[in-house]
């Protein structure tokens, strides 16, 4: 069994070997885990953690539900079989980053895949310290996002449509349409995300974030457009 992290990452308590270990199950080949940031004061290290939590909460609900697609190589773990049934990383040699999320995109299926939601399993990395190293890491993770299986970016696009028409069409149904509907329709699902986001916040750790909530769900409209031309724009051949 191949446990991952990065040099830059610790584990959360002493037992990360042993909780991830526990996952694997008879089927099991491939186990996902959370990596978060560690929480320091100003408005970039939580729309850091908002991002990283966002992130997981995609993945590892993608996975549950059977359709696993990434995983973070700041906390994950692989049996060294699959590893071996798949040549490595041979498939994506030529991408200077990404191999964590193309490699679980190629070796996950519905029934290989664990994840790992127990926060001693947990592993913290320093988050960065600058608008502009955030943005090029950001960068640099999308741009290996199409490289994903067509039904995977197919699913992640539909949502991230969804993030960045939701609040125009707000606005146009007010308008146009009927007020009252339309926000009838606005605290309906207000109200389904705040259930999601406080539960699964409270059982990765996050909680702190959810009174900012409102203004992260207006800010991944904003976060949509600012990123999306990372989809198509080809990956640097270098890390920095």
């Amino acid at each position: 069994i191949v446990l991952l992290t990065d040099a830059d990452c610790v584990p959360a308590s002493e037992h990360w070997i042993q909780s991830m270990q526990d996952k694997y199950l008879d089927d099991t080949e491939i186990v996902l885990g959370y990596g978060p940031y560690h929480k320091k004061n100003g408005l970039l290290n939580k729309l850091v953690r908002w991002e990283t939590y966002h992130s997981a909460l995609q993945y590892l609900s993608y996975a549950k539900a059977g359709i696993a697609y990434m995983g973070v190589g700041r906390n994950l773990s692989y049996k060294r079989s699959v590893f071996f049934r798949l040549k490595g990383f041979t498939a994506h040699n030529q991408i200077p980053g990404g191999d964590d999320d193309l490699f679980i995109n190629a070796a996950a299926t519905r029934k290989n895949t664990q994840i790992n939601t127990d926060k001693e399993s947990f592993t913290l990395s320093k988050p960065v310290s600058t608008w502009a190293q955030w943005r090029t890491q950001k960068q640099r993770h999308y741009s290996t996002s199409k490289y994903y299986r067509p039904f995977h970016k197919f699913l992640l696009g539909l949502y991230a449509f969804s993030q960045v028409a939701f609040y125009p069409l707000l606005v146009l149904a007010c308008i146009f349409y009927n007020w009252q509907i339309a926000l009838a329709i606005f605290s309906f699902r207000y109200i389904v995300q705040m259930v999601i986001f406080s539960r699964t916040m409270k059982k990765l750790g996050e909680e702190d974030l959810f009174q900012w909530f409102f203004f992260f769900d207006i800010w991944m409209f904003i976060y949509y457009i600012i990123f999306a031309p990372a989809l198509v724009r080809k990956p640097k051949p270098t890390w920095k």
